[in-house]
């Protein structure tokens, strides 16, 4: 018999029971729908019922207590299950030992669904008998009666669960959601961020090296770093490189940042672009104590003109003749540079800093240290503009984007797993002329 995978007299295992099959028959609908129906006996003479139909298996028993039936559904043990279908069918095929006399003609099978569970009402001539069946998987029964070749499975069987307990999950998922509130609760309330380094570098001063910055201090679990980057560019470039170092482990992560901004005046309208300030993140940074490494550059170099020129003694500042043929001089303190087109100005002004007597002699001396002073050719235009960047690092224990990523996908995972399961359900209505999905 086609797709019969069980012989009469074999002995199999389910549920923690020994049954025999004692007998095979297979059922026809129409001219080419079959399915197969297994009778099992236990050793106390109690009768089960295993039918496989497109390669899903249903496990019944027969029920004598009765149900409830209206017109679209039946109910029992205060569950309702709904009408699937009424199918007229014949014997097509039997096999093995029979305790009562086979009826081969017509009957007629009335089939209810409540999930994985069926009511299956039988009626031949005036004779109606009641089962009660449950889904059971195809490796259950490959495992009972040691079956190697199994009927091919197609569509969707009319008790097959879906892939997992859809309201299990989504039970988990709202406690997961509900824990991780919680912990972000707890992280907002008992953290802050908090600014851990702030410096001035000076590009001159980061000419062709690094600079070790001071150290700082991370405390609690990994969480990012964030960089903000300042540099006072204009229609110019701007790069620097940190190397944040782990003064225990001497682990090293590498960041390097181009800052730029462009603006002009084009076929009657003005545009910009870019930016003085640049932010990233150095992500995952665990507790510990650090410090930079820094190394910095600007558009037209970062060599410092003004270490060349001229310094007085005891003074705090440098003069030099720039390429515009005045005189620029440059305070230590602030980087702050003043331009003088009048040597009698710059001269009065480097005596009242300087507290040089206003004798002949000492004037003369600057007369001549100032007039043969050479132009400074490499003293870029707008040097005084742009002379550091500001480099701030804050620390960011508390952040809501894992937080909010988690949440979003939890609800993403939930809302398809409901479409799936919808599709899955209608898919197994598809052969009812009573689904509950309207689009069947």
């Amino acid at each position: 018999m086609e797709n019969v995978v069980v012989a009469v007299g074999q002995k199999g295992l389910l549920y923690g029971t020994e049954y025999w099959v004692i007998n095979i028959v297979i059922k026809k609908y129409g001219s080419d729908t079959f399915w197969r129906e297994y009778t099992l006996k236990d050793r106390t003479g109690n009768n089960v019922y295993l039918s496989e139909s497109d390669g899903h298996w249903v496990f019944l028993r027969q029920v004598d207590f009765a149900f409830k039936e209206f017109q679209y559904y039946v109910e029992a043990d205060g569950k309702k299950y709904r009408w699937y279908e009424t199918t007229p069918c014949n014997v097509h095929a039997a096999a093995g030992f029979f305790e009562e006399k086979l009826q081969s003609g017509l009957a007629h099978y009335k089939e209810y669904v409540n999930g994985t569970e069926m009511i299956s009402r039988e009626e031949y001539g005036k004779s109606v008998q009641f089962f009660k069946g449950n889904h059971i998987s195809r490796g259950e029964i490959k495992k009972a009666f040691g079956i190697t070749d199994m009927p091919y499975r197609s569509g969707t069987g009319i008790v097959q669960p879906f892939f997992f307990n859809v309201k299990q999950c989504t039970n988990i998922m709202a406690i997961t959601a509900l824990l991780i509130c919680i912990l972000q609760l707890y992280v907002v309330t008992s953290r802050s961020n908090q600014t851990v380094f702030e410096q001035s570098i000076n590009f001159a001063d980061v000419a062709d090296k690094e600079v070790v910055s001071k150290s700082f201090t991370l405390s609690g679990g990994s969480a990012p770093l964030k960089v903000r980057a300042f540099s006072a560019v204009n229609n110019s470039w701007a790069n620097v490189g940190l190397s944040l170092v782990n003064e225990k482990t001497n682990e090293v992560v590498y960041a390097s940042k181009d800052i730029e901004q462009y603006s002009g005046y084009e076929g009657g309208e003005s545009w910009s672009e870019g930016s003085q300030t640049e932010d990233f993140n150095l992500c995952g940074i665990p507790g510990g104590t650090y410090h930079f490494l820094i190394s910095a550059e600007k558009e037209g170099g970062a060599k410092d003109p003004f270490k060349s020129g001229y310094r007085p003694q005891n003074a705090d500042f440098s003069i030099l003749k720039n390429n515009e043929g005045g005189f620029s001089l440059k305070n230590d303190k602030d980087q702050t540079v003043s331009t003088y087109n009048d040597i009698e100005i710059l001269k009065n002004e480097i005596i009242l800093r300087t507290g040089l007597q206003n004798t002949i002699q000492e004037t003369g001396k600057l007369d001549s240290i100032l007039l043969n002073m050479p132009q400074e050719y490499s003293y870029p235009r707008g040097y005084e503009n742009n002379p550091a960047v500001n480099i701030t690092a804050t620390w960011l224990p508390v952040s809501f984007w894992n937080f909010g990523i988690v949440l979003v996908c939890l609800i993403i995972f939930a809302v398809v797993t409901h479409w799936m399961k919808r599709v899955f359900e209608s898919g197994k209505w598809n052969n009812s002329s009573n689904s509950p999905y309207a689009n069947n």
